[in-house]
């Protein structure tokens, strides 16, 4: 938050480490947990802000990989966990398309047949299971912003 105040309050603000574009800001458990404290309650208001102002723009291709790991990790630690509650919409079709992308790999039936083209007929299986990857983080994203400021 002193990073965004510092600069531009116009446009997001840029990781002091990497310098990447920060485009949702996610609270972490402890100050979740915390939100009656008028301290933490002011920042996690500052942070609603931020994602209501820049949280919602399209991200490019490369900004969705670099924020797949965080999103996906983050996913399952939530899908694990009986405490946290993702709507039973969301938790169909992060299922579902995990299960197509499986049935996709297992199946003999390919694009890019691995019998006839070997290893390079792989890639089609790596590319289906990276989409299902990108748009289950995608649907995981959009409920996080809507969860910490989105509208």
């Amino acid at each position: 938050m002193l990073v965004w105040h510092h600069g531009s309050a116009l446009q997001p603000c840029k990781c002091p480490l990497c310098r990447r574009q920060i485009t949702l800001l996610v609270p972490g458990e402890a100050s979740l947990s915390q939100r009656h404290d008028p301290e933490v309650a002011e920042i996690l208001g500052k942070v609603q802000t931020y994602n209501r102002l820049f949280g919602g723009h399209a991200n490019g291709l490369f900004q969705r990989m670099q924020d797949l790991p965080f999103l996906l990790r983050r996913l399952l630690r939530e899908l694990m966990d009986p405490q946290r509650s993702l709507p039973l919409v969301i938790r169909a079709r992060v299922y579902i398309a995990m299960l197509l992308s499986v049935v996709y790999v297992v199946s003999p039936i390919d694009i890019i047949p691995e019998g006839i083209l070997g290893i390079v007929g792989l890639l089609d299986d790596l590319l289906i299971v990276l989409i299902c990857f990108l748009h289950v983080a995608a649907i995981y994203r959009s409920i996080l912003h809507f969860r910490h400021g989105g509208s």
